[in-house]
């Protein structure tokens, strides 16, 4: 059987990979790290189709490195063990060329004790990890793994890069060079692919395998899009049409709209949607949109994470919708949000500032003669459980960092802090 297009299609070389040129560009950092040889663990995260998996076996086939794979979905702590087993094997062989790389897709899956596992390897240089995923690693990838593996974000292909990768299809590609090919337009083209590189060559497929071989396949905007609409499989979970459609449920929850809510909620669970990434979803919009305005969606969208484990699926869906439309007619404000993004912010410029002495644990006598906690006001001891001190650095006292939305709930949660601490700019 042939091989699909993307597969066909798959860079070898640094000179054949399109987009990322901030990290793989000349005298970027893994081009620098590539061309010593030296890789240290990362972790690359980013939406499918964005070249994860490539460069990773770019990067083992450059450094002559041993090159192992391990899915998340398929691998627990046994898979893991074995593999590393051969990766010491490896790296102590007088014929191996380049310390072991690890490649975990979706690392994200792992729970903590198959992320524990890895850590000794990492630590001690026997292998060389590198994972991958799509969701956040600072919410889903355990604290002392982050701290060995750097991070690096990959981007979606801009249409300048999807316009090099279609050329590149049409003029290398063995099946597809064969064709007569007339390129009409591309507009819905690359807005279906979405930035996915894996994606955009699907499609290319689908056009290819649908046109006869003794016609000429056309590409124009309205070909892409019939042929995608009579694709038995156009909600990819994995691609483009995933990452619209929980888009515009979260921007229907966030917008207050229940009906447009449910209807992608639906669209959601028709595609066969991964049930626990919608209650994900949803536990993010709570924080983030609904926020302040009702702390009690929070609660509810957690409460709905955990009612899913319990009574599965389908049944599973009835507590989804309740959540999608509770979220959806609530109040809403993204003030904790963008608090804590103004104060990321703050620390990456600010660096790390000294805790003031006041605020210091003092647990031994040293400490203590050195000031440690020294006038330090317990709150309890004043009327109100509270007292005015500072408790920001020196070089950040008074800096504001929290604008309460204007909902009911902030409103009384605004009047208090005020009747504390006064009117702050």
């Amino acid at each position: 059987m042939q091989a699909p297009l993307a597969e066909r299609l798959r860079p070898r070389t640094l000179d054949d990979y399109i987009g990322q040129e901030h990290l793989v560009g000349a005298d970027s950092v893994l081009r620098r790290m590539i061309d010593s040889g030296r890789v240290a663990s990362f972790i690359l995260w980013g939406p499918p189709g964005v070249g994860k998996t490539t460069l990773a076996r770019i990067i083992a086939n450059t450094t002559e490195s041993p090159f192992y794979t391990l899915s998340a979905v398929t691998s627990g702590v046994k898979e893991v063990r074995d593999v590393l087993d051969r990766c010491r094997q490896d790296a102590a062989s007088m014929f191996s060329k380049g310390r072991p790389i690890l490649f975990i897709d979706e690392i994200h899956r792992f729970n903590k004790s198959q992320q524990d596992s890895l850590l000794g390897a990492v630590e001690n240089g026997t292998v060389t990890l590198i994972g991958a995923t799509t969701e956040n690693p600072s919410f889903e990838v355990i604290r002392p793994l982050l701290s060995r593996a750097q991070v690096y974000t990959l981007k979606p292909l801009d249409e300048p890069q999807l316009a090099r990768l279609l050329d590149r299809a049409l003029t290398t590609d063995p099946v597809l060079k064969e064709r007569k090919v007339r390129v009409e337009s591309t507009v819905a083209l690359f807005r279906f692919a979405g930035g996915d590189a894996r994606k955009l060559l699907n499609i290319l497929d689908l056009l290819e395998q649908s046109t006869p071989l003794d016609e000429e396949m056309l590409i124009n905007d309205e070909l892409v899009t019939v042929r995608l609409q009579e694709n038995p499989s156009a909600y990819d979970k994995n691609g483009e049409m995933h990452y619209d459609i929980i888009s515009a449920f979260i921007k229907s929850i966030r917008g207050s709209d229940p009906d447009a809510a449910v209807y992608w909620l639906a669209r959601m669970i028709e595609g066969g949607e991964d049930p626990e990434f919608i209650a994900r979803r949803l536990a993010i919009v709570a924080a983030e949109d609904i926020g302040l305005a009702n702390p009690n969606a929070l609660l509810l969208a957690n409460a709905t994470f955990d009612i899913l484990h319990k009574i599965g699926w389908p049944e599973g869906r009835i507590p989804l919708a309740e959540c999608t439309i509770y979220l959806a007619t609530s109040p809403k404000s993204n003030s904790a949000y963008m608090a804590v993004g103004a104060a990321q912010e703050i620390v990456r410029t600010t660096g790390n500032l000294p805790v003031p002495l006041h605020l210091r644990n003092a647990p031994t006598k040293l400490m203590r003669e050195l000031d440690y906690g020294k006038n330090y006001k317990y709150a309890h001891d004043y009327p109100g459980n509270f007292v005015r001190q500072q408790f920001l650095p020196d070089a950040l006292d008074g800096s504001v960092f929290w604008h309460p939305g204007a909902n009911p709930s902030e409103d009384r949660a605004k009047a208090l802090q005020e009747s504390r601490w006064g009117k702050k700019d």
